[in-house]
């Protein structure tokens, strides 16, 4: 009788812990990072008098093994391939927007055709001084338009340092909470509830440092995770419950530059997916534009005080330079303040004679500095649009990699009612068992 009475509360506590599992599972239904949870039950079996979890002709009821994950190790790594892939792109993308912001609002190319449409106004009369006023001003505006488009480039490189700092800290505080979780899969018991949640958290950390950046991981038998950043050829970055620390610097080109500590060494870090491979296009991208600006700044007031040099002004005087140029070859100002100074005139010239004019109209071809500037800008935004069309592709293949992980490793509300109901039967089943085996043995005892 007392077998019978063990193996009814056995019951009654294994489905009691079967329908808390089925119950988690049902109340974190849509829970981000939530896998779906399982529970494995076992015969008991009688051995010499006591009880163990093991077959045998001789059940003596039925006892948990175990709470499972319905984890899929291949569709989480490829969401988290796809999801790298995507934050790269995206980060691209939004440091390409604002370089395409920064060249673009500050009108560079209008001001520049202004200001040589304003030189052939003048031409037409070099003795007027409302035009040779209306060139100088339409001068201080392209020299505004350089300047502040060169601002805008540097105020976009430093919030580019000032994020990808972020994103970095971002990095090695998730390689310290993995770390801990490791530390705390190694100390809970293998198939608890305990284990299953750290292992949660710890698919969690991955999936949050893949959007950071490629990882290689690899799992030993506790589950703990080491992770390699940059590849399986990378830096080792969480090892056990010990977990390195990345940086970030600009060298004098100012190309990016990431290195991982781990154990004392330290190793440079490329990655080639994540937001760090995209700050590290971001910031060549503006290095880039930065040097096409800066070019084109330079030989435009080159050239153009060059053409005043060989002039004379209205005053009959050699032409002096109409521009200066500051730390920077955009950080440009006008230099010439009396209107009376252009050098309109030839060195042989009189007053009327506008022949220096058109060696300015000469320089402006040559030096093609309105075409370079749009062309500046069209570059970039040709290569804006296509990765645009590229994260459009990427973002349709994580989610299908998403899908395919949540059909798999996810809750179905239809399945979980079918285990509700047949755990609840069993469970009643079970105190139906107790209640049978006490009212039998009251029987016996009234019958003595």
């Amino acid at each position: 009788m007392s077998d019978l009475l063990s193996i009814g509360a056995s019951g009654v506590r294994a489905y009691q812990t079967a329908l808390s599992t089925v119950s988690e599972n049902i109340a974190n239904t849509g829970t981000a990072g939530y896998t779906r949870r399982t529970t494995t039950l076992g015969e008991v079996a009688s051995i010499g008098g006591g009880i163990a979890a093991r077959t045998s002709s001789n059940g003596s009821g039925v006892v948990v093994v175990g709470i499972g994950r319905s984890a899929n190790a291949y569709r989480s790594q490829a969401v988290r391939s796809a999801g790298t892939d995507l934050a790269k792109t995206e980060t691209s993308i939004a440091w390409m927007s604002r370089i395409e912001t920064s060249l673009g609002d500050n009108k560079l190319g209008d001001r520049l055709t202004s200001f040589f449409g304003a030189a052939q106004t003048l031409s037409a009369d070099p003795t007027s001084i409302p035009a040779r006023a209306a060139m100088l001003e339409s001068a201080g505006s392209a020299a505004a338009a350089f300047a502040t488009t060169g601002k805008a480039l540097d105020t976009a490189t430093a919030e580019l340092d000032a994020t990808t700092s972020q994103a970095v800290d971002s990095l090695n505080s998730l390689g310290t909470a993995l770390a801990k979780i490791n530390d705390g899969i190694a100390r809970s018991q293998p198939g608890s509830s305990s284990a299953a949640q750290l292992a949660d958290q710890r698919d969690q950390v991955l999936d949050q440092m893949s959007t950071l950046t490629d990882v290689n991981t690899s799992f030993d038998g506790l589950g703990r995770a080491t992770v390699r950043l940059g590849g399986a050829a990378g830096p080792a970055f969480v090892v056990g419950s010990d977990s390195g620390q990345a940086a970030y610097a600009r060298n004098d080109e100012g190309a990016v530059q990431f290195t991982v500590t781990q154990g004392g060494a330290t190793s440079t870090l490329a990655p080639s997916g994540g937001a760090l491979a995209g700050f590290a296009d971001g910031a060549q991208r503006l290095v880039a534009a930065r040097d096409g600006l800066n070019a084109i700044a330079k030989d435009f007031t080159a050239q153009v005080n060059a053409v005043q040099a060989q002039g004379r002004d209205l005053d009959g005087k050699a032409g002096t330079a109409m521009f200066a140029t500051g730390d920077t070859p955009t950080d440009i100002s006008v230099a010439l303040t009396d209107p009376r100074g252009i050098a309109a005139a030839g060195a042989n010239g009189s007053m009327r004679d506008a022949s220096n004019l058109a060696a300015l109209q000469t320089a402006r071809s040559s030096g093609g500095f309105e075409t370079r500037t749009v062309n500046l800008i069209a570059g970039n935004a040709a290569a804006l649009q296509q990765r645009t069309t590229v994260a459009d592709a990427q973002s349709a293949i994580r989610d299908g990699a998403v899908s395919a992980l949540a059909s798999a490793s996810g809750v179905d509300l239809d399945s979980e009612a079918v285990d509700l109901l047949r755990f609840q039967q069993a469970y009643q089943a079970s105190s139906r068992v107790i209640q049978t085996a006490r009212d039998t043995f009251q029987s016996i005892l009234e019958i003595r």
